[in-house]
């Protein structure tokens, strides 16, 4: 099961003692179910502000956001969300932090037990199910918030910078895991990221945002094989696509 997202008119402005500060929008937007959808733009540009509208957690100042077809007026509860830091907790290992999700929304244990281990071992953390955070790297961690956010089978995934504090190898292989866990499900995809290359090779599309108070300016559709091996990334077809979303933001000052 995924979910289509619904985006219209919606702005988000904050009040300070100088005055409003317009930080998104008005943009639409609309994402179809089953879709890898990635938000690229500079720093303050209003992604995570997006990210966090949509899953009800921050109110909009205006406009209308509805997933499913339903409007978003309360924190969404069908959904998984990872964000940059993993939040994982200290005291419980690899299963108990993926359980954790399970334990918080009241169901029961046994029947996601067999669904743990089967993503721990989609991501290659079968010999550390039973380590606690300390005794993991930095990338294993985030695979275990990976674990978390798909343990309850969500049809909307919401990404803020999950990557973002990798090693530049960690955060390659990473990615590589990522594809492979949308790509055996296909769920809804929202991927907030600074990096260009990132979300060509993970995207079915891109939405190039502009600087603060953040706009769309263009959605770039991204057909190139999956997965998104090494010849594909080394294509002149993907370098394009990186080149010509890099000529936006030059346009804008920002590289």
């Amino acid at each position: 099961m995924t979910e289509s997202v619904s985006i219209r008119g919606a702005e988000k402005t904050y009040q300070s003692k100088h005055g409003p500060v317009p930080a998104l929008g008005p943009l639409d937007l609309e994402i179809e179910p089953g879709r890898f959808v990635s938000l690229v733009g500079p720093s303050g540009c209003g992604k995570s502000t997006l990210l966090l509208m949509i899953a009800g957690l921050l109110e909009r100042s205006l406009g209308d956001i509805s997933v499913a077809g339903l409007p978003v007026n309360r924190p969404l509860t069908n959904v998984g969300i990872v964000f940059q830091g993993n939040v994982l907790v200290d005291w419980r290992d690899v299963l108990g932090n993926i359980m954790l999700q399970i334990e918080m929304r009241g169901l029961k244990r046994q029947d996601y037990t067999q669904r743990a281990h089967e993503l721990i071992a989609s991501v290659g953390l079968t010999p550390f199910t039973h380590r606690h955070p300390h005794e993991l790297s930095g990338g294993m961690q985030q695979r275990t918030a990976f674990c978390r956010a798909l343990i309850h089978d969500p049809p909307l995934i919401l990404m803020d910078e999950p990557l973002g504090a990798l090693d530049a190898m960690t955060r390659e292989q990473l990615r590589g895991d990522l594809e492979a866990l949308w790509l055996a499900k296909r769920k809804t995809v929202i991927f907030v990221t600074h990096s260009i290359e990132e979300a060509v090779q993970l995207s079915d599309e891109v939405v190039v945002i502009s600087p603060r108070p953040g706009k769309i300016v263009r959605r770039v559709e991204v057909d190139l094989p999956r997965p998104r091996t090494l010849a594909v990334r080394q294509s002149a077809e993907f370098q394009e696509l990186v080149g010509d979303i890099k000529q936006i933001f030059l346009g804008y000052g920002v590289l």
